[in-house]
């Protein structure tokens, strides 16, 4: 989970739960994103059943930036603290939340030949170790 970097309970002892996301508000996707993909990663309950609160609507690249002006919190997977730092945030495992699987997708309207080649450059490296 990404937070602003303050220095509240969460933040001091360096994990969250899915409950901690009942307190805060996480990024809405809006109505064209697939719902599959918004519950796989951020359930709408937490796991005692409290409405988890949607809101500021946002994009996957407003995310950070919503996060830091202190507008929401947002799960996101262990590989998104691997690669970014953004000044004034904090990420912090959660307990208790499910794996976040990804992979290589594109629309078939937009095939060509560079993202077989893609995909089996990908395959071939293989998954990034820890």
């Amino acid at each position: 989970m990404v937070r602003p970097g303050d220095r509240t309970a969460r933040t001091t002892r360096g994990t969250a739960s899915l409950e901690d996301l009942g307190y805060n508000h996480v990024v809405d996707f809006g109505p064209d994103a697939p719902e599959y993909g918004v519950t796989a990663m951020i359930p709408t309950r937490t796991p005692l059943g409290r409405r988890i609160p949607r809101g500021p609507v946002g994009a996957d690249h407003e995310i950070f930036s919503l996060v830091a002006a202190g507008q929401c919190v947002h799960p996101l997977g262990e590989i998104a603290a691997r690669y970014n730092s953004p000044p004034g945030i904090v990420f912090l495992p959660v307990r208790g939340a499910p794996t976040i699987h990804y992979a290589l997708t594109w629309r078939s309207t937009a095939d060509s030949p560079t993202l077989p080649a893609l995909a089996q450059t990908a395959a071939d490296l293989g998954p990034i170790s820890r």
